[in-house]
């Protein structure tokens, strides 16, 4: 039976997670999270919740009801000390509280909040695991896998059955023959596997606010697709006029000058796929994002690139144009001529940072 201390904490958390989902929009357009605490879960700051408590006043001061005036008669402000107005404090307010928060959490309230659909993986039911489940009890074993209380409530059954048991004074001994333990059999469980190739112009034109927006929408990104792939695997592009898989650091760190090729980032892409990914046991999503600058007589070809080598074995293909000040935004009005013969191939404007929010909704809404 739970201790009321742990149901009012169990309430008070389910409070605190609920002003999380109320603000969530606040948190998923401005990226307001602290940061990762490990590789599952992240603290977010919300408003303070007071816990409401008793104030003592100072001692000798009397009792409750008692002081000058009548029965019934109102109560007025109570007196001021001082004007408000004094020397800086050196103590920290208590106005932000952090609460840690699980990936899979995340990942519910940004569906709710969306109304995103669950993934259908594709192409994937003839690929199993091999994985061991503990579904049984069984009399023999290791100690390590031995139940406890299986065990011990085979001996107080015996003990009560032989009159061996003393409710006043109860000492339960199990024997050899008292002890259960966990048995486990292998199944064969499908298995789906994600990758997403991320792919950024690095180009003079976009700016550090630009790959913050990328960053903080391939973040919400990677939260959804981990709760619906048994493991996911991210390969990183930058480009300019030449393109080159990089990590993580470096693909929202660099910035490079010079002109824009997109081609040399779909021929990079292409090329992990075929390396890595194997279009028959993985889901793809390539997630491309770039203010929609591009040398002119390179758009044919990044045509013919999507249409042979990456619409036909993705999942998805979502590409995010970033406004920048310096970008011509031309690019996605050259996607926008295929994009009727491919379902799998999603446009998104991101103005600013509050348009990352209808943004992933325009990636992820599709359920692929």
């Amino acid at each position: 039976m739970s201790r009321t201390i742990d149901q009012d904490q169990k309430r008070f958390n389910e409070i605190v997670r609920g002003k999380v989902r109320q603000n969530l929009r606040k948190y998923v357009t401005h990226g307001e999270m602290i940061g990762r605490k490990g590789r599952e879960i992240v603290s977010i700051p919300v408003p303070n919740i007071e816990i409401p408590h008793f104030r003592h006043g100072e001692k000798g001061s009397g009792g409750v009801g008692q002081g000058e005036g009548e029965v019934g008669q109102p109560i007025g402000k109570g007196q001021q000390e001082g004007d408000g107005k004094g020397q800086a404090g050196d103590q920290p307010g208590g106005h932000i509280r952090e609460v840690d928060i699980t990936l899979d959490e995340l990942a519910e309230m940004l569906g709710e909040a969306l109304e995103l659909p669950n993934i259908e993986p594709k192409g994937k039911d003839s690929l199993k695991a091999r994985k061991d489940k503990y579904s049984s009890i069984r009399t023999t074993g290791p100690n390590s896998l031995r139940h406890f209380k299986r065990t011990y409530k085979r001996a107080l059954k015996r003990q009560i059955s032989t009159n061996e048991y003393n409710p006043t004074k109860p000492l339960i001994i199990p024997m050899r023959e008292d002890e259960r333990f966990k048995a486990w059999k292998t199944v064969m469980e499908p298995e789906a596997n994600a990758a997403i190739l991320y792919m950024m112009d690095v180009s003079g034109s976009m700016t550090d606010e630009q790959k913050e927006i990328v960053r903080i929408e391939s973040f919400w990104i990677d939260t959804w697709l981990k709760r619906h792939y048994d493991g996911v695997q991210r390969r990183y592009v930058i480009h300019d006029a030449v393109a080159r898989e990089v990590d993580e650091d470096t693909f929202y760190r660099t910035r490079e000058s010079g002109g824009t090729r997109i081609s040399s980032a779909y021929k990079a892409a292409a090329q992990i796929i075929e390396r890595d990914f194997p279009a028959s046991e993985w889901n793809i999503y390539c997630f491309q994002f770039s203010d929609g600058d591009n040398w002119g007589e390179d758009n044919l070809a990044c045509l013919e690139m999507l249409k042979e080598k990456l619409l036909p074995v993705c999942n998805l293909f979502c590409y995010g144009q970033v406004e920048s000040p310096y970008g011509s935004g031309d690019f996605i009005r050259e996607l926008r001529k295929v994009r009727p013969n491919w379902d799998n191939l999603l446009l998104s404007e991101i103005e600013n940072k509050d348009a990352i929010y209808d943004s992933i909704r325009e990636f992820l809404g599709t359920g692929k």
